[in-house]
């Protein structure tokens, strides 16, 4: 799209990053599925290696369908460019890889999705890394926690499974006082509900596998570059700021300015780590963003129905969802996120574990999946699967004890999931 007026989200879901093919006219983004590029000659395929001249030279660092999901997302999140990557949990890795390194350590949020905190509570140790979690709700615990070998700060802004909705800003403002990077997941929410980089963060990362795709078909995963940050401003981040040996020398920062954080990404992340997005994936999740501000609102439309009605049933001993009036995080929902809080939330049952499993057990229209984000009304339960590997401990902070089970209401009728709700805690609670 063309520089000159500022354009609405629901346009540049469909229109941002996409031109009619040049070689074709197809409107549609096409399926570039190849592995390599044919250089013009020996010069350019130099400059390209030499990162003196943009372009395409092999689909693990760089490809067509690829980059217009980047610029899309880029846009839609409000920053200055995009990595889009394999999964969502690549892109956890591939954001704290230019920032960590032996012996530093990232202050996370204790509201996490489970496989989060087993990837920097367990995995990152190989890399000689570390987490610290800390309840974000507690701003002092939070500076407290942060020490010389802290790089960044990590949270999500609508938490999986519970729900919870994390005040951007505030934690943004300790970040900055610190002088460290704030890298916000915001899978849950999408840039619909919520952009992160307008509240502060440094760095947005996605499971493009959920919302943003819509659909369940593919997996994938985007940081998004908010270019505001100054890598130079300390000796905290040489990785961006001083010489890299791989390329002669070249510093990043001085070199791609407020694109430094993106520019190492794919020459040196996607090089190295090889967690590449496959343009079939890429492609199915640009279709699903064409749709994303119109499945979001119904989400969150079914959700506050669905959510007021468990909440009022004698079976039910809580639900988390912040978009609920008697929620405590109802007043910075409103401020926060004045679009609604997502369709994901969980549900305390009264009869405990034994009614979770039955209760799952027993719904229909609601697929019992290790997915959220789907169009589809999916189920599960966290404590025995996506959380199974925490801590007693850990699952409760995290909002997914043994009593709860995590719903992530799609954009089906919902008075048929209410119906469906129904019926299930009647089989398992009576």
């Amino acid at each position: 799209m063309s520089d000159g007026p500022t354009y609405g989200f629901d346009t540049l879901q469909i229109h941002a990053g996409a031109r009619p093919d040049p070689a074709t006219g197809a409107r549609q983004t096409p399926i570039y599925q190849s592995t390599a590029y044919v250089f013009r000659d020996a010069d350019h395929a130099a400059a390209l290696f030499n990162l003196q001249e943009v372009g395409y030279i092999y689909s693990r660092l760089t490809n067509p369908t690829v980059a217009v999901l980047q610029e899309r997302l880029a846009t839609l999140e409000g920053g200055v460019g995009a990595v889009c990557c394999s999964s969502g949990h690549a892109a956890q890795i591939m954001a704290l890889f230019p920032l960590m390194g032996p012996g530093k350590n990232v202050v996370a949020s204790t509201r996490l999705y489970g496989g989060t905190v087993t990837q920097f509570s367990q995995t990152i140790k190989r890399f000689g890394w570390s987490a610290k979690f800390v309840d974000f709700d507690d701003l002092d615990a939070l500076r407290d926690a942060i020490d010389d070998d802290t790089r960044a700060v990590f949270c999500e802004s609508v938490a999986n499974p519970g729900g919870y909705v994390t005040d951007v800003r505030a934690v943004a403002d300790v970040a900055d006082a610190a002088g460290l990077p704030l890298i916000v997941d915001n899978t849950s929410a999408t840039p619909y509900l919520c952009q992160p980089i307008s509240q502060g963060a440094t760095l947005v990362v996605h499971s493009t596998t959920k919302y943003l795709t819509g659909n369940g078909t593919v997996t994938g995963g985007c940081i998004v570059d908010s270019g505001k940050f100054d890598w130079s401003a300390s000796d905290k981040f040489p990785s961006l700021s001083a010489p890299e040996p791989a390329y002669h020398g070249l510093k990043f920062h001085e070199t791609f300015g407020n694109l430094a954080f993106t520019f190492h990404g794919i020459a040196i992340g996607l090089r190295d780590l090889g967690m590449t997005m496959n343009p079939q994936a890429a492609h199915y999740t640009l279709m699903g963003i064409e749709t994303l501000s119109l499945r979001m609102q119904r989400h969150v439309e079914n959700a506050v129905k669905v959510a007021t009605w468990l909440e009022d049933d004698p079976r039910v001993d809580y639900v988390t969802y912040a978009g609920l009036p008697s929620s405590p995080y109802a007043d910075r929902a409103k401020r926060c996120y004045p679009k609604g809080t997502g369709g994901l939330f969980t549900v305390a049952l009264k009869g405990g574990y034994d009614a979770c499993v039955k209760f799952v057990d027993s719904l229909e229209i609601f697929s019992h999946v290790a997915n959220l984000g789907d169009t589809r009304s999916l189920v599960i339960h966290s404590a025995s699967t996506t959380h199974r590997q925490l801590t007693p401990e850990q699952q409760q902070a995290a909002g997914a004890g043994p009593n709860v089970v995590r719903i992530s209401i799609g954009i089906e009728d919902a008075d048929d999931l209410i119906r469906d709700l129904d019926q299930a805690l009647e089989k398992a609670c009576g």
